[in-house]
């Protein structure tokens, strides 16, 4: 068993999309290599701080509103399908990305926190959203 959990351990390490755990206060409590390449926040710096640290201000509420929501459900309104939003960096810089969530349970089936998977998409975003404005014509 611990070498399952030390493979455990490996992968959420080694894989190159942000991996970010809150518990259900929306505190960060795991933090990956890349979550802090993608969000410019060390583990160190990121570890116990509340979720709002990446999200932007004018965010919060609606995000806030769905991970309660989620969490006394015990199930999310997004099914685990990938949603674009916007993040936020340590410099202050706004990005877009796309993040898949999954609620985290305990063996009772009671959820505990949630997982989520981001990866940046900003520069293909911007790109996309420049050719629709070309082919509209403004």
């Amino acid at each position: 068993m611990a070498e399952a959990a030390g493979l455990a351990e490996w992968i959420i390490d080694q894989t190159t999309d942000a991996l970010i755990y809150a518990d259900r206060a929306g505190d960060i409590r795991r933090w990956n290599p890349a979550a802090a390449l993608l969000f410019g926040f060390s583990q160190e710096e990121a570890i116990g701080q509340n979720l709002n640290l990446i999200i932007p201000e004018h965010l919060r509420d609606a995000h806030w509103a769905g991970f309660d929501a989620a969490m006394e459900r015990g199930q999310l309104k997004l099914g685990g399908r990938p949603t674009l939003t916007r993040g936020l960096r340590k410099d202050g810089r706004r990005l877009y990305v796309e993040m898949t969530f999954a609620l985290v349970k305990d063996p009772a089936g009671q959820a505990v926190g949630a997982v989520a998977m981001a990866r940046d998409v900003t520069a293909r975003t911007e790109a996309e959203r420049a050719a629709r404005k070309a082919s509209s014509g403004q």
